[in-house]
């Protein structure tokens, strides 16, 4: 493909971006940029729609539509957008802590209602933008700034939610996954409906430290062995599976989409 096939939806002037060294928030906004392009969906019909963190970030490297929403109501104004311009294609890119904390009755009412939004979540385990507090997704037991014994909380597995909740697709990878989390955003991309994709991403400069998981090499590494196929995933043991999560597609549906149902005769 054409290099400029997927520049065109970012802004190459603003270039280099503010993330970290080793943050994978840039690595999924070109996975999302190489999507857009191969389904030869127009910038002009585009919409990148963001909240607060880190990824919060990523409107102000595209040349698409864009829209800032307020910490964890993203999903709330969008809906709004969606109903109105349904012609748009929205696509939500939002951080885990934005998204599973003040924003959880959002996302699961978005789900429910099966609002046709392509929602991407880059998941790094923490609040790295003030300082690596611990999220709802940082796994119980790991250590953050607000857990220096380790998390007493367990994490919410936002996959089987939006499963449950309604979502027409839903898949989960990694940044180490880049061809996996390619297709993945175009299978979300392409569907009708509600659809979810996780991305677990590092974080070099809180969570990676506070856990001694190394460098951004170590990290990748991490990824690549505990994140396995959902089918070998599924093969395994209780005692086993508490040493590795899964990665995969787990929902792929065609329920209605809430303006078809709303509009239907």
């Amino acid at each position: 493909m054409p290099l400029a096939d997927y520049r065109q939806y970012l802004a190459m002037d603003r270039l280099p971006s503010i993330w970290c060294p080793g943050c994978g928030n840039g690595v999924a906004l070109k996975a999302l940029a190489l999507a857009l392009a191969e389904l030869e969906i127009p910038p002009d019909k585009t919409l990148l729609a963001n909240g607060i963190g880190c990824s919060g970030r990523v409107g102000d490297y595209v040349r698409c539509h864009r829209f800032h929403g307020t910490h964890g109501r993203t999903l709330a104004f969008v809906t709004g957008i969606k109903l109105v311009r349904p012609e748009i294609k929205a696509v939500c890119l939002l951080g885990d802590g934005d998204c599973s904390a003040i924003g959880m009755s959002h996302f699961i009412h978005t789900a429910r209602r099966n609002v046709d939004i392509a929602t991407i979540v880059v998941n790094n385990f923490n609040y790295g933008m003030t300082g690596g507090q611990f999220s709802p997704l940082s796994p119980h037991n790991v250590i953050t700034s607000t857990s220096r014994s380790g998390k007493a909380e367990p994490d919410i597995d936002m996959c089987r939610l939006a499963d449950l909740a309604g979502a027409n697709y839903v898949s989960r990878t990694t940044i180490y996954h880049v061809v996996e989390m390619k297709n993945f955003i175009k299978e979300a991309l392409g569907k009708k409906g509600f659809s979810f994709v996780e991305i677990i991403s590092p974080c070099p400069t809180y969570y990676a430290r506070y856990n001694e998981i190394g460098d951004v090499i170590k990290q990748l590494e991490w990824m690549k062995d505990k994140f396995v196929p959902i089918e070998n995933y599924n093969q395994m043991k209780d005692a086993e599976k508490e040493n590795f999560s899964w990665r995969g597609r787990l929902t792929d549906r065609d329920l209605p989409d809430l303006l078809s149902a709303y509009t239907r005769e």
